[in-house]
């Protein structure tokens, strides 16, 4: 098949109806986040752009003129990709690609755009969720295990070392040094470094204050969460977000 007059004619037709694509930095910076397993970042980026792919404003192309199929497609297309990428870091290739299978028979049961925007967001996180637990696949003991699990799930709570070893009925002193083993990292590093990568992404793309981001991650005040953010990132929260708004 001869493309070249359809594919001037598409051409064509986008510059007159001033199209303009998805920019391709930013879907792979989503594939970067569901990679390395970053679950809170991958939803709150859906979220900012469902309203597009709704709309039909996205930058997408148009796969199909029924506006459900041209959604599933996309889908399916994206599933191609987010499954090789996480087979590339780790996941298990026979389970990576059944995920994929599983989200794209689901969308061919939709009916309704909305549905397949569901599966969609579903999909990302599903995948997101397996990466992240890859990470704590070296982790041998249990406790720790479910230690990193209570951490992530209660990053608006200011965590402590003893709160952690009360839960798992642990010496404070001979769970810090258990943490240390099987993470390389101490209790209050990790859960630092776990809130600052979620504040990086609530200053990128979203728009919340400052004060707002601080309370939520469970500091004590906007202050404490400067000092802690700009001792690991080497700037203050506000000049994070003016040099990367929508980068991450």
């Amino acid at each position: 098949m001869n493309t070249d007059k359809i594919l001037d004619y598409r051409l064509y037709i986008q510059r007159e109806e001033e199209f303009v694509r998805a920019d391709y930095f930013a879907e792979f910076r989503q594939y970067n986040r569901i990679k390395t397993g970053d679950v809170e970042a991958v939803r709150e980026r859906f979220k900012i752009v469902r309203p597009h792919f709704l709309n039909g404003k996205d930058g997408r192309g148009t796969l199909s003129s029924d506006p459900v199929r041209n959604s599933i497609y996309h889908l399916v297309a994206a599933a191609a990709v987010i499954s090789r990428i996480c087979i590339d870091n780790g996941l298990d290739m026979n389970m990576s690609y059944t995920l994929s299978d599983i989200y794209i028979n689901k969308a061919d049961e939709a009916k309704t755009v909305e549905e397949v925007m569901e599966l969609f967001a579903t999909m990302q996180i599903d995948y997101a969720t397996r990466m992240r637990d890859l990470k704590k696949a070296d982790v041998v003991n249990f406790h720790v295990r479910r230690a990193i699990d209570y951490i992530y799930n209660n990053l608006n709570k200011p965590v402590t070392v003893t709160e952690l070893a009360h839960i798992e009925n642990l010496n404070p002193v001979y769970f810090s040094r258990l943490f240390v083993s099987e993470t390389g990292k101490k209790i209050g590093d990790f859960i630092t470094e776990a809130k600052i990568q979620t504040a990086k992404n609530m200053l990128c793309h979203s728009d919340n204050s400052i004060l707002d981001i601080s309370m939520s991650l469970g500091y004590s005040s906007q202050s404490a969460f400067s000092n802690a953010f700009k001792k690991t990132c080497g700037m203050t929260p506000k000049k994070f977000r003016d040099a990367n708004n929508g980068k991450l």
